[in-house]
């Protein structure tokens, strides 16, 4: 795996806290406000990555400068998402510094050049560990700079922002980012579209639309088993591996991409994986958002996910808080969330740009408070 290769001489202070299954950073401060960030685990290892990146956003001196926002929702292990959160943001700056600017077309190329070396990677392990063939992640990105935001998304995490509308007490809800899940119509239109020869590209299985009959998601980065024939065979294991070999790829890392003038109503962005949007509707995450002190907000929006996810089981959020990592799956996912504010007049001003800031979510730097 190649380490993160952005080394901040001066950097803002990236440690977070645990407790429990719970990791944690309150409060920080990025180019154009504050932000918190909350990751709680519930697979028994953890699957969800996230960073968020403020400064610097090439490999050259010379700017841009910026925030980047990263979260990625693996499956069928970490090496997936542990991959992209070491690699992905290199390859974007590397990027922006060949094109000398920011662009949705730079953002594609680092989606595409990271898929491109994560299956390297399955490609050299192949004979040791198959099983590295049937690991993806969604992927989920955000980049804020010179008063605008980009949005890339592959797979069904989701990005959120909160803008307050003059003469109304409410901040309301805009959801920037297109998902990629069978549970959509559109999403399987696309998908009969790109393999009309193909009755069994969706199939319903077990109350559930899947791809394949295998995966919710239509596009990930990662999942080689649904890419490349070469991978669904003999040694990856065989509830994986498809009847019929197939000619072109079945998943695509391809990202849906977006950009977003920002206005002086936009308050924050809510980015977060599916493990949230799976209790919280996009007005409730907004709402509580709106009502609560910016110090501890992405901890309480997945507090208020859990105490939902407890209530649909009937039973209380202490006792799901006492279940351990593995068994806790059956009641919920990882959940990641980083809540990211927009300061209009850092936004449209001169920012400072002396304390950069890199942080990941969980993972080795938390310590325990």
């Amino acid at each position: 795996m190649v380490k993160s290769c952005w080394k901040p001489s001066i950097e803002g202070d990236s440690r977070g806290c645990l407790d429990g299954l719970l990791w944690y950073k309150d409060m920080g401060q990025h180019v154009y406000g504050d932000f918190s960030m909350a990751v709680v685990q519930a697979n028994s290892l953890l699957e969800d990555q996230s960073q968020l990146e403020s400064g610097l956003l090439s490999s050259s001196s010379s700017g841009p400068y910026g925030t980047f926002i990263g979260v990625y929702d693996g499956h069928g292990g970490p090496e997936a998402s542990s991959f992209i959160n070491n690699n992905l943001f290199c390859n974007f700056k590397s990027f922006v510094s060949e094109n000398q600017e920011m662009s949705t077309n730079v953002l594609r190329k680092a989606f595409l050049a990271t898929e491109d070396k994560f299956l390297s990677l399955v490609r050299k392990q192949w004979l040791v560990k198959p099983q590295m063939a049937s690991v993806g992640s969604c992927c989920l990105t955000g980049v804020i700079c010179n008063g605008l935001l980009y949005i890339a998304n592959a797979g069904d995490s989701r990005v959120v922002l909160g803008r307050s509308v003059r003469g109304a007490k409410e901040v309301i809800a805009m959801q920037l980012s297109t998902e990629h899940n069978a549970s959509f119509d559109a999403v399987r239109d696309e998908l009969r579209s790109l393999h009309p020869d193909d009755p069994q590209i969706v199939v319903m299985k077990h109350k559930v639309w899947r791809v394949k009959g295998l995966i919710q998601i239509s596009r990930s980065i990662g999942d080689a088993y649904l890419k490349k024939a070469e991978f669904n065979k003999e040694p990856l294991l065989p509830k994986f591996r498809l009847h019929e070999p197939f000619r072109k790829p079945i998943l695509s890392a391809e990202p849906s991409l977006l950009v977003h003038k920002l206005h002086p109503d936009d308050q924050f962005l809510i980015f977060a994986s599916d493990g949230l949007w799976e209790h919280l509707s996009n007005q409730q995450a907004v709402r509580i958002v709106q009502t609560s002190p910016r110090n501890g907000i992405a901890r309480r929006l997945v507090k208020t996910a859990l105490k939902e996810a407890a209530q649909k089981r009937e039973m209380r959020y202490s006792d799901l808080n006492k279940i351990d990592r593995g068994v806790r799956r059956h009641f919920h996912d990882d959940i990641t969330v980083i809540v990211v504010f927009l300061d209009p007049h850092l936004i449209n001003g001169s920012s400072c740009y002396n304390s950069p800031m890199s942080i990941k979510g969980g993972g080795r730097l938390a310590s325990r408070c």
